[in-house]
Formats: C-alpha cells, structure tokens, sequence
C-alpha cells in the first residue's frame, strides 16, 4: 500500500482493468452516482464527484460514460440508493484487511464480506480493530518514465506534498488529506497519473512467509476486489513482488 507495495497493488489493478473493464468502470459509476446525489453535479463545488472523476480518467473510463452517469444521478428518475460502509478485519497470521463498500444491501454485503474472511483463514472483526494501524493520506502515484527526479519533487513540494518517494518504477507522492486536492490539481496538468486517492496507508508492514498464508492472502484479497459492493480494500501485507 505504500512504497513499493503500492506499485504492486496499481500493476495489479491495471491488469485487472484490462481483463475486467466492465466491471471497473460500474464500480466508479457508483462513486459517481453517491457523489452527485450527496453534493451535486458540479465537480467545481463537488470534491466527492472531482475524486471520483479523476479516479475515473485514471482508469481510462470514457468521457462519455463519466458524463452519462452524472446526467443519470442528477435527473430525477434515478432512484438507486447507496450508503458507505467500511468492514474490518484480520487475514492469515493477522494481517489487517479494511473493507470499503457501497451498497444498496446491508446484509448481503456484510455477509459476503464475511465469508470472504472465514473462507481464506481470516476473520472480521469489529468496527476500528485495525484501522488505527493505518493513516489516511493522500497517495498520488506517477509511472516512471523517466521523470526528472529534481523537477518533480520541486513541483510536488511547492504543490504542499509531505513526501516523495522515487523509484524506478513509479513515483508515489504522500499529502495530508486537506491538502490531496491541491497537489493533485497542480500535478495532473503535468503529469499523467497511474492513481490519485485518499487511502488507508498502514503504519507497518506484515509479511506471510509461509505459503499457504501467501496463497489464501492472495485469494482473499481477490474475491473482495472482485465483489461488486466493494469498492477499496486496504492492507498491511507486504506483498511479494512476483506476486502478479
């Protein structure tokens, strides 16, 4: 989730956009719809709906579509109800899992959440059992493409970013979450971005060693991706780089 465990988690993502595009982009409908029926459909005076469009474009979601589904969640016939609910938990040997949803049923979500956790050697706890382990931030993320290293760590500086970290990959940038906005804004004019979103960033670090743990880790963490009520896991596992 961060440093180079967070490359690994977006390679992964982009993988899976590719094989899974349908689905991606219902997922980021959704965000869109809650956001334009809880602020409005000017992502001007909506930072939700700016959130979600900027995750939308980060995920090659057609112009038309961002703007068919905004036109769809401020008219008047649009009558799908979602509220946010976030599960934690425990993967094997204690890893900490924290589950966002948007759903439209409770207890079928919850239901999913769980069996997910007791069927790959997990369990789900109550709610802020591990969220204290983790600090939202900002995280911006840039494919190294051979980015001056100098010029863009004075223009996420002078933006208000907290912290760099270059690599050759990627380059992953850190706010405060009052400032992800405005770093965000400053940098996506410049450079492209692989991800831009406030995230649930885990103080340290778990690693599996064990196999087995490293195999259940991996399917749990995949079916909840896969569910379409889930919209962001977040973890402490340190991910094995051959992973994907």
């Amino acid at each position: 989730m961060s440093g180079h465990s967070k490359w690994s988690t977006i390679k992964r993502k982009k993988g899976a956009n590719d094989a899974q595009r349908a689905k991606i982009f219902t997922k980021i409908a959704r965000e869109i719809l809650v956001a334009v029926k809880a602020g409005g459909p000017d992502p001007d005076n909506n930072s939700s709906l700016k959130d979600a469009i900027s995750k939308a474009r980060a995920a090659n979601m057609p112009n038309d579509n961002i703007n068919r589904t905004i036109s769809k969640a401020a008219g008047a016939g649009a009558d799908d109800n979602y509220e946010s609910v976030t599960y934690e938990g425990y993967g094997p040997a204690g890893v900490a899992v924290i589950v966002n949803t948007l759903t439209d049923n409770r207890n079928r979500t919850a239901a999913n959440v769980r069996h997910y956790f007791d069927k790959f050697g997990g369990n789900m706890g109550t709610t802020g059992c591990v969220s204290f382990m983790f600090d939202e931030k900002g995280v911006i993320v840039i494919e190294n493409d051979g980015i001056d290293e100098d010029e863009i760590t004075m223009d996420a500086l002078e933006a208000g970013a907290d912290d760099i970290q270059v690599e050759a990959e990627c380059i992953e940038i850190t706010t405060a979450p009052a400032d992800f906005h405005t770093v965000r804004d400053a940098l996506e004019g410049k450079y492209t971005l692989s991800s831009a979103e406030i995230s649930m960033v885990p103080q340290t670090m778990t690693e599996l060693t064990d196999p087995d743990q490293i195999k259940m880790m991996s399917r749990m963490l995949e079916h909840m991706e896969d569910d379409d009520d889930v919209q962001d896991v977040y973890h402490n596992w340190d991910m094995p780089e051959d992973l994907e």
